[in-house]
């Protein structure tokens, strides 16, 4: 990978694993849905795959080399926090827009994203086969990668605000991974100038219907 490369859609293409584990927690809802828990913890079980482990380590790590950092000219300061917009999120209602908006799928690699609120509650059904400890390897691989974050083109520590405009949903790798970083401080292009990624996808928020 070229270190000064430009234009990228994301830091790392997401890999095809993370696919077929969105299918396993998609069909584990379904069977929970239809009483059939013991088949639904055995779908989440097979979701936390080491090799998607793998890759996100590789994405939000201080040292991970997809972050290819360079310097840009006028590019908005770091602001000290008594100069940054005060609320560091947007509302919860504001984040179900943006869910709904982007499609439950990170607008960087595409991955498909889950709140948090829907890991919480699979946690507490099937605490064995979605482990969410308080190391990152005590937790379930698929849900760390498909983590659903909202995530500022202009970051919030640059000026950056919460208006709609200036958020997009991102699965937790890529947010992490990219920091404080502008885009153009690592190469990559604005993901607002293409459509969301739209698949059959709900963010497993069918389990709260």
């Amino acid at each position: 990978m070229e270190p000064r490369e430009t234009n990228r859609p994301c830091l790392r293409p997401a890999i095809p694993e993370i696919a077929v584990a969105a299918l396993y927690l998609s069909d584990a809802v379904t069977a929970h849905l239809e009483g059939d828990t013991k088949r639904a913890g055995e779908l989440i079980l097979l979701a936390d795959m080491p090799v998607i482990r793998e890759w996100v380590e590789s994405l939000w790590g201080k040292a991970s080399p997809y972050r290819l950092y360079r310097a840009v000219e006028d590019t908005p300061v770091v602001l000290t926090k008594e100069f940054r917009i005060r609320a560091r999120m947007p509302s919860l209602a504001d984040k179900l827009k943006l869910l709904e908006r982007d499609c439950y799928c990170c607008r960087f690699c595409g991955v498909p994203v889950v709140r948090s609120e829907i890991r919480q509650i699979l946690h507490k059904m099937y605490p064995e086969a979605l482990p969410w400890g308080r190391t990152n390897g005590s937790q379930h691989a698929a849900f760390q990668a498909m983590w659903a974050q909202f995530d500022h083109i202009l970051p919030h520590a640059r000026g950056g605000t919460n208006d709609l405009e200036n958020v997009v949903v991102t699965c937790a790798p890529c947010n992490f991974g990219r920091m404080d970083y502008t885009l153009a401080e690592l190469g990559l292009c604005d993901p607002r100038v293409r459509e969301p990624i739209s698949i059959d996808w709900d963010g497993l928020e069918r389990l709260l219907g």
